[in-house]
């Protein structure tokens, strides 16, 4: 069954309000007629089988059957801060992101980004990736829809910290004691705060790397540096990674968690 996200305000008592590029999906793409079904989601955790009752390329409504909560959602609470990458890997990292379980994604610039963008460029390109956030989320039957936030400063990233129950900062470190690993950092946390979901972010450095004085002071910032394995992955890569591993220690993919 189709299913589209839309704001919690289309939602009025039982009627359901489909606009703008939904609207016109379903009635040209899809050729959806008064009495299909689609499932329409809030992007909030609630989602209902609804009939459509009025079929227009710019506006449809329907008729919600039930409302349930959403039942695609991991436990967790795992945000991605991914500085800022070459070409259209910010793209990738969404998409597939998004299908993983991410809740939320963080750009930001640190010192090694090699792109750089104006700020209408950069309006756009939010814009773009917002969307992709939304048709993988549709794709990938979740219940919220991720937010994709504007580009922030190192400083703005650090100032977030305190906000998370732990901060995985993805860093090898450079001679001395390596960085530990992350299922090693992971389970600590449980052990921490074995009571309720984690709330995690993941900081991700671009194609090369963070510096020396980034990573102190993240480390100052109550960020964990940890290592992914004995290869190097790529900055798209990482991100991934580190989201699926944390997806199966939290249970969804069928751990112990």
């Amino acid at each position: 069954m189709q299913r589209y996200i839309v704001p919690p305000e289309a939602f009025r008592g039982r009627t359901v309000v489909v606009e703008g590029d939904d609207a016109f999906h379903l009635s040209r793409v899809m050729r959806m007629r008064p009495g299909d079904r689609i499932v329409v989601c809030d992007g909030c955790g609630r989602e209902a089988t609804a009939v459509l009752t009025k079929v227009a390329p710019d506006r449809a409504e329907a008729e919600a059957e039930d409302f349930r909560p959403s039942a695609g959602e991991p436990a967790w609470t795992v945000v991605i801060a991914q500085s800022l990458p070459k070409g259209d890997k910010m793209e990738l990292i969404i998409q597939k992101g998004t299908e993983i379980g991410a809740a939320a994604f963080v750009p930001f610039r640190s010192e090694r980004v090699i792109v750089r963008y104006d700020g209408k460029q950069e309006a756009k390109r939010l814009e773009r990736w917002r969307r992709i956030a939304k048709e993988a989320a549709e794709q990938a039957h979740r219940g919220r829809l991720p937010e994709v936030s504007g580009v922030a400063s190192w400083r703005e990233l650090l100032a977030s910290f305190p906000e998370y129950d732990d901060v995985y900062f993805c860093y090898e470190r450079q001679g001395g004691e390596p960085s530990a690993g992350l299922r090693t950092l992971v389970r600590e946390t449980m052990s921490r705060i074995p009571d309720r979901p984690l709330k995690l972010l993941v900081v991700v450095g671009p194609e090369g790397g963070f510096t020396e004085r980034e990573a102190a002071e993240a480390e100052a910032a109550g960020a964990r540096p940890v290592g992914l394995g004995s290869r190097i992955l790529r900055t798209e890569t990482a991100a991934l990674a580190v989201l699926a591993c944390l997806m199966y220690e939290s249970g969804e993919m069928g751990g112990d968690g």
